[in-house]
This record gives structure tokens, C-alpha cells and sequence, in this order.
């Protein structure tokens, strides 16, 4: 029972820690003010924005990223664990350097640019560009531990019934694994929304959600900074919890 009672004290004091400041920043919002704010367009097309700029990042990290994850997990070569700690590197670095590593590559004036005369800087490509590199271990991660759990006796059983390898892996593996995946790119997708260092070197404009707080709080102060803040929370709290929802469904 007293086992049951610290253990409940602590994760309520963690709790308290995280929702005080967001319930008090709720509160301190101006009603009025919020509402002109919901319906301000440059507002909701910046969250739209920031919203679809992360998604693109996480559909095209499951694409990457998930055989990659797999391959981590069932394979074991010379320099795996220089790629898994490459792969956490956007995680460590502040991420106003990653933006400026980004810049290198796909800057107006870097090779790639020079090469192929095509410039992403200031699109919304490069601020998925900048979501992705800071959140992608999040999914990849996830996606390795998940895959490293299911017993590959399942997978070696598909494949004397006569599956192939691509078949045993879409129909065996990936549903093993679909919760951690599907958490794990949920987090990515998180991520992505609220980053701001490697997206304002990126894009200053068209502004992200992030951005525009900046902005605002640095050039009109705190009341203006606040109700675009917590529409943002209350948009982005609404659709995880639809996902987590979906999600335990599953």
C-alpha cells in the first residue's frame, strides 16, 4: 500500500509540474482576445502550416525510416553502432545548429543548389526538411526497440510456410510492431510541431506556429504571444489525444 501511495505522490507531483504552468497560462489568456485570435488567418494558416509541414516529416520518415529501424533491430554489422549514434546526433546538438547544417546543404549557395539550380530555403519543404532532422530518432527509436521485441521465431515460421522475406516483413513484422511504430511517429510528428531553432534558419517565412510566438512575444510582448500559444495547445492537445485514442483502439 505504501509502495502504491509514493509511487502515486510522485507521479502526481510530476503531473502538477507540467499542467500548472500550461492551466496557468489558460487562465491568464484574455477570452476575448483568444476568440479574435481563433479567427485571425494568419494565425490558423501558420498552425495549419505547422501542422502539415510535421506530418509530411513523419510520412516520409516511416518511409526511410522504418526499414532502417528493422534492419538495426535483426542485423548485426561493422559500424552499427556509429549509425545508431549518428542517428541520435539531432537529439544532443542545439537545434539552431542543426539549422545552420541544413543551411549548408540546401542553402542558396551550397552545392546542391549550384547542381541542381533548385532552391528549397523559405518553403514549406525546408521547414519539413528542418522537422525531420531533429525528430526522426523519435520514430526510428521507437521503431528499432519494437522490432528488437518480437521473437524471431514468428518471422523464421512465416518463411518456411513460403512467405518471402518483403512478405513475411508487411505481414508479420510491421503489424507486430504497429503500436510502437504508430507511437513513436506520433511523437515525431509532436516534435516536429514544436520546433522552432532548425525551422526559423530554415524558413523564417512562410511562419510556423513557433515562429509567429516568437515574433509576437518579441515585437508586441506577452499578451499578444499568449492566445497564440494556447490555441496552439488546445489544437494540438485535441488531436493527440484523438490519436491516442485511435491508437489504443488498434
Amino acid at each position: 500500500m505504501k509502495f502504491k501511495i509514493v509511487f502515486s505522490l510522485l507521479g502526481t507531483l510530476l503531473i502538477l509540474f507540467i499542467v500548472i504552468p500550461l492551466f496557468q497560462m489558460m487562465i491568464s489568456s484574455d477570452p476575448g482576445e483568444l476568440a479574435r485570435t481563433a479567427l485571425d488567418k494568419d494565425v490558423l494558416r501558420s498552425i495549419c502550416l505547422t501542422l502539415r509541414a510535421s506530418l509530411w516529416a513523419t510520412i516520409i520518415a516511416f518511409i526511410f525510416g522504418v526499414p532502417l529501424a528493422y534492419m538495426l533491430a535483426r542485423t548485426c554489422f561493422f559500424g552499427k553502432k556509429i549509425i545508431e549514434g549518428l542517428i541520435d546526433i539531432p537529439v544532443i546538438i542545439p537545434h539552431t545548429a542543426a539549422g545552420i547544417a541544413l543551411l549548408m546543404v540546401w542553402g542558396r549557395h551550397s552545392l546542391f543548389t549550384r547542381w541542381t539550380g533548385i532552391s528549397i530555403i523559405g518553403t514549406e519543404a525546408a521547414i519539413s526538411v528542418g522537422m525531420f532532422f531533429v525528430s526522426v530518432p523519435f520514430l526510428i527509436n521507437s521503431a528499432k526497440e519494437a522490432f528488437k521485441l518480437i521473437d524471431v521465431r514468428y518471422e523464421k515460421t512465416a518463411m518456411t510456410l513460403g512467405a518471402s522475406y518483403w512478405k513475411t516483413f508487411i505481414t508479420v513484422s510491421l503489424p507486430m510492431a504497429r503500436k510502437s511504430i504508430i507511437s513513436g511517429g506520433i511523437m515525431m510528428w509532436a516534435r516536429g510541431i514544436s520546433e522552432f531553432g532548425a525551422v526559423v534558419i530554415l524558413a523564417y517565412h512562410p511562419m510556423t506556429a513557433p515562429v509567429m510566438i516568437f515574433e509576437r512575444f518579441q515585437n508586441f510582448g506577452l499578451s499578444y504571444a499568449v492566445p497564440v500559444t494556447v490555441l496552439l495547445i488546445i489544437i494540438s492537445l485535441v488531436i493527440f489525444i484523438i490519436l491516442r485514442v485511435i491508437e489504443d483502439r488498434k
